[in-house]
């Protein structure tokens, strides 16, 4: 096989797929292609759930003090690859490598929670229920499992999902995104140096039709996704018709509110940071400031000054924002912006005029103010560099504009006034809520997951939501001979 072509992992090797079906890998920041991924067709498909369902006995049998060795193992050898998984996921998706860099200590955390699994996995017991009979409970895996995970955060996204349900005893097949493979392959070398069996941990490359394989196996017992609210909606209505336990994390349009008492210096410089971070493209991104009466000159000057600071080029070159992942979404986004100010927004910051003499896949941090609810720049998730400001005259209208969003997955109050923020965060109908925090992604051990069109399924990500979601409940009921209790009784059992 090339080395030019990404593989898929499968029992503990990489391989190649069909030479006739593979897809260009970019390096944004240059507009080249880097290298070729395979695209799994059923034949991959059914040879990655094969391994994986062959080796689940096997490790839903190993005993939770090897597990969690595997797991601590995994957790050392991922905290030395850290900078090589950042240089991997910069080349391929362009984020700046300090966000790389953060991208993979976030993942890191959720590791750790995972060498935990054994204390949130425990059962109950009840003594003598009824005369001579106990009862207790127990929590166990589930089997073979698929994780679909997005372009935008190729190893943090992953690591949400793959450490606890492999901790659990589950097996996992990883689907990446296709725009950025390669860190999905150290994982799986960094799995097998652990101690991980071969097929309890699988990478499948591919497109839509290695995700619709894994949604209708019948060996996949679950499916955990990230990615746009259209196709978490198909991802979940067509694996629960196929049966399965199902998580779908949809997106996102979040939304800072800005009172008037704020700390506007601080405020801005939050906009700023959670807007064009990563150009725009995390599902918690800031793309909606709400900003409240006599906040708003200020508010729109402070962030229009900041942002024209921000350095635009190669992540690997010291920048402050990356290239977006390909140059069709960056032509997306650019018409996002055009048609912005056609509807009546002021184009305050205008990012298509970066001028940087480069064939990368750029655009620079745009700011429209005085956008209206109507308007497609905020009813749609961009998924760039471009923030959207909509004023509002009082708190009550901000919290409306908030909760009539179909989206629901982060939102942050910026205030000094704790009445307010106490008030904001117990009425607001979104998942995770920042105070005087832009970007409120809850710590591995609270679940991650939204509301409303935000997430499709009952379960959010990580945390003991995760474990449940990995596990199943059995409850059993027994009673041991002991010369009593005999004779027949076709009654409903009572508890005496």
């Amino acid at each position: 096989m090339s080395a030019d072509i990404v593989g898929h992992w499968i029992d503990g090797a990489e391989v190649s797929g069909d030479p006739g079906r593979a897809a260009d890998v970019f390096d944004p920041a240059t507009g080249k292609v880097a290298r070729r991924v395979a695209l799994a067709g059923a034949e991959e498909v059914e040879r990655a759930v094969a391994a994986a369902a062959a080796a689940f006995p096997g490790w839903r049998d190993t005993s939770l003090s090897r597990r969690t060795r595997v797991l601590f193992a995994f957790r050392e050898l991922l905290h030395a690859a850290a900078d090589e998984l950042a240089e991997i996921i910069t080349a391929e998706h362009g984020k700046v490598i300090s966000d790389a860099q953060g991208e993979v200590a976030r993942g890191l955390e959720v590791v750790e929670f995972a060498c935990g699994i054994g204390h949130l996995v425990k059962g109950a017991h009840t003594e003598n229920a009824s005369t001579g009979v106990d009862v207790h409970s127990v929590r166990q895996p589930l089997g073979p499992v698929a994780v679909i995970s997005p372009f935008n955060f190729p190893v943090m996204v992953p690591l949400w999902f793959v450490p606890i349900a492999i901790a659990a005893g589950n097996t996992v097949v990883l689907k990446p995104s296709e725009k950025d493979p390669s860190a999905a392959l150290l994982l799986a070398r960094l799995w097998q140096r652990a101690g991980l069996p071969d097929g309890v941990f699988t990478v499948l490359q591919g497109d839509k039709e290695a995700v619709d394989g894994l949604l209708d196996h019948r060996d996949i017992k679950a499916v955990s996704f990230v990615g746009s609210t259209p196709v978490a909606r198909y991802v979940h209505q067509r694996a629960s018709a196929a049966g399965k336990r199902v998580q779908a994390l949809g997106g996102a349009k979040n939304h800072m509110v800005v009172l008037p008492d704020a700390d506007l210096g601080q405020a801005a410089d939050a906009a700023v940071s959670a807007g064009f971070g990563s150009a725009g493209e995390r599902c918690m991104a800031i793309s909606v400031v709400v900003a409240v009466g006599a906040a708003a000159d200020p508010l729109v000057a402070a962030i229009a000054e900041r942002a024209r600071g921000i350095r635009v080029g190669d992540g690997r070159l010291g920048c402050d924002m990356g290239p977006l992942v390909t140059a069709a979404h960056r032509d997306r986004v650019a018409a996002y912006i055009a048609e912005g100010e056609r509807a009546g927004a002021t184009l305050v910051l205008d990012g298509r005029d970066a001028a940087l003499g480069s064939d990368g896949f750029f655009l620079g941090p745009t700011l429209l103010d005085h956008v209206t609810p109507a308007m497609s720049v905020y009813t749609d998730e961009i998924f760039g560099p471009v923030l959207s400001v909509v004023r509002v005259n009082t708190y009550a209208d901000a919290l409306a504009l908030v909760n009539a969003n179909p989206y629901g997955n982060g939102t942050a109050i910026f205030t000094t006034d704790g009445g307010a923020a106490r008030r904001f965060q117990h009425e607001v109908e979104v998942g995770m809520v920042g105070v005087n925090v832009p970007i409120p992604v809850p710590v591995a051990y609270y679940s991650f997951g939204g509301w409303k069109d935000s997430l499709f399924g009952d379960t959010h990500a990580h945390g003991v939501e995760g474990v449940h979601f990995f596990t199943r409940g059995k409850v059993v009921t027994s009673r041991w001979p002991d010369g009593g209790q005999r004779g027949l009784s076709l009654g409903f059992p009572r508890n005496d």
